[in-house]
């Protein structure tokens, strides 16, 4: 693959190379997709170029022509930018036609030209990379998918370092401003790892930039899902009064539109006043989260880190019911989340298994309660035991006494 090759050219080469015709080659994209139906004049539209795929279909592709995703998403951004160069190349011939007819002389299109291509250098630069940017943050957005915190953490590096360096290049006003949502971001998708991993100093350190980038794009969401991200590192690292203000910010910055950084901070609100021992305040937060998920869809409640989808909003339910000492609403809640959670998402069974061990301790049991955390804290893959599921063993060790408090000390004394 050559790195300037826009999608057209990218899948005619490979195509051609693995000596297909179009009509197979769609045969390959039906089997990659598990074998629902496909046809084949996409194919002559993505490789003329007449239509560029949508992100739906880049990892289908990805499967079928044996490239990464990256390889496409990138392959569509110069695509997308050479669309426009045509675009501005046509309106900018005619504009000098109209010129030179209107005042009777012969234009000079070749120095207008260069002109402008030394303008645009100086004002748009890296326009294919902040598209590919853009496209970045809705790959990385899509959570853990059964990867650890540390390996999502090396994947997303390259993409950290281009979007430092675009960051410092000059862009139009308009430009800048997406590409400041961009950073907002991917800067908060980084703090969110770095959360899970425990690494409270620098989680803290990348939402303040990510705000900073949501506050210069001046998109309200983005502000709100960023503080929203943000009030989870106090209110999980034991500073639940912490996670009360910044929430307050968030659900200021969300309004009264439901979305999915609306509801979390809701949900965030719920479980923050619960831990600070304020039940009818938590008890309202809860109401409002709930009137918020019936009223959410499309990308609002998708399974992302930007979404809330039931699964999430259940595992919160789980935690708020948890800490107000409900355990028969914990109970309901653990049980639906588990319905709607992945077998690969490792942490957010483990948390869950954490907070039924807590329920076990308010039902009168902490024998039980002890066990069953040591149990899950110990099969946890090493990747995962120095963030957030320590963080809510270490909260239950702190509730136990006597040989349940030892029984589950000793678990988390244990290092792998």
């Amino acid at each position: 693959m050559v790195a300037q090759d826009g999608i057209g050219a990218l899948l005619r080469a490979i195509r051609e190379r693995a000596g297909r015709t179009r009509d197979e080659q769609a045969k390959v994209i039906q089997e990659a997709q598990g074998g629902r139906w496909f046809d084949w004049e996409n194919i002559k539209r993505w490789e003329t170029e007449r239509r560029l795929p949508v992100p739906d279909w880049h990892e289908t592709i990805a499967c079928a022509y044996g490239l990464k995703i990256t390889d496409v998403q990138r392959a569509v951004a110069v695509s997308r930018q050479q669309r426009r160069k045509e675009n501005e190349d046509v309106n900018r011939r005619r504009f000098f036609g109209v010129a030179a007819a209107t005042v009777g002389a012969t234009a000079l299109p070749d120095v207008a030209h260069a002109r402008e291509g030394i303008d645009g250098a100086l004002t748009s630069a890296g326009s294919a990379d902040v598209a590919y940017l853009e496209a970045a943050f809705e790959r990385h957005r899509g959570g853990y998918h059964g990867r650890s915190p540390d390996d999502v953490l090396r994947e997303m590096q390259a993409d950290l370092d281009l979007l430092g360096r675009v960051l410092r290049q000059p862009h139009p006003v308009s430009a800048r401003a997406d590409l400041a949502r961009t950073a907002a971001g991917i800067a908060g998708l980084v703090a969110i790892v770095q959360h899970d991993r425990g690494d409270q100093q620098d989680a803290f350190r990348w939402f303040a930039t990510a705000e900073k980038a949501a506050r210069e794009s001046g998109d309200r969401r983005m502000t709100a899902w960023v503080l929203a991200r943000h009030a989870m590192v106090p209110l999980n690292y034991g500073s639940p009064e912490a996670a009360v203000r910044i929430a307050a910010r968030a659900r200021r910055a969300a309004g009264r539109t439901p979305t999915a950084a609306g509801a979390l901070a809701a949900a965030v609100t719920a479980r923050s006043l619960a831990a600070i021992g304020d039940r009818r305040g938590a008890k309202m937060a809860i109401t409002d989260v709930r009137s918020l998920v019936e009223r959410l869809d499309g990308q609002e409640a998708a399974d992302t880190w930007f979404g809330y989808p039931g699964q999430k909003h259940h595992v919160h339910l789980s935690q708020a019911y948890t800490l107000l000492g409900d355990p028969r609403a914990a109970h309901a809640a653990q049980d639906s989340a588990l319905e709607l959670t992945d077998s690969p998402s490792v942490m957010t069974r483990a948390l869950i298994a954490m907070d039924t061990a807590a329920c076990q301790r308010l039902d009168g049991d902490p024998s039980a309660a002890a066990a069953m955390a040591a149990a899950v804290f110990d099969r946890l893959p090493s990747a995962y035991r120095d963030g957030l599921v320590r963080s809510r063993a270490e909260s239950l060790h702190r509730d136990l006494s006597g040989r349940p408090r030892d029984l589950l000390g000793q678990a988390l004394a244990r290092r792998r």
